[in-house]
């Protein structure tokens, strides 16, 4: 029996909409990381971008446990000497709520040119609003 490898052109893509509102952030990641993998598909293949579309609303609803709202810390450089940017998630989710939930999913993605690729079929919106009708998204529930 041979084991079948998916390859590039065959692959299905579905667009999925997640509903963020009072999920905890780290549990959301993880679930989208896996969708934007395709893990969740039987013809998952490791080395070809087989996951679907994910779109993520209500980012702003996202919650964090115990204080990491205040102890967690969001760090940039700009590239300039010094340059290192600092703020809480507390600040950060206030000012840029589609910022946290990108960076903690883009963590859980290789760190590669396929990652990058997985990377760029995620979308995630302040409020309950997105463009993305005419994709006719599926709304996902997920696990827990």
């Amino acid at each position: 029996m041979k084991t079948y490898m998916a390859k590039a052109a065959e692959v299905d893509r579905k667009w999925y909409v997640i509903d963020a509102s009072g999920q905890t952030l780290g549990r959301l990641s993880s679930e989208v990381a896996s969708i934007l993998r395709g893990k969740h598909k039987p013809d998952y293949t490791p080395h070809v971008d087989t996951g679907d579309y994910v779109i993520i609303i209500n980012a702003e609803q996202v919650k964090l446990t115990g204080d990491k709202l205040n102890q967690k810390m969001y760090r940039y450089h700009t590239g300039y000497p010094g340059g290192l940017k600092e703020m809480d998630y507390k600040t950060l989710l206030q000012k840029r709520p589609e910022r946290a939930i990108e960076t903690a999913v883009k963590g859980m993605l290789p760190h590669n040119r396929l990652g990058s690729k997985m990377y760029k079929k995620l979308k995630v919106y302040r409020g309950s609003e997105h463009p993305h009708q005419a994709q006719k998204p599926e709304v996902r529930q997920l696990r827990g």
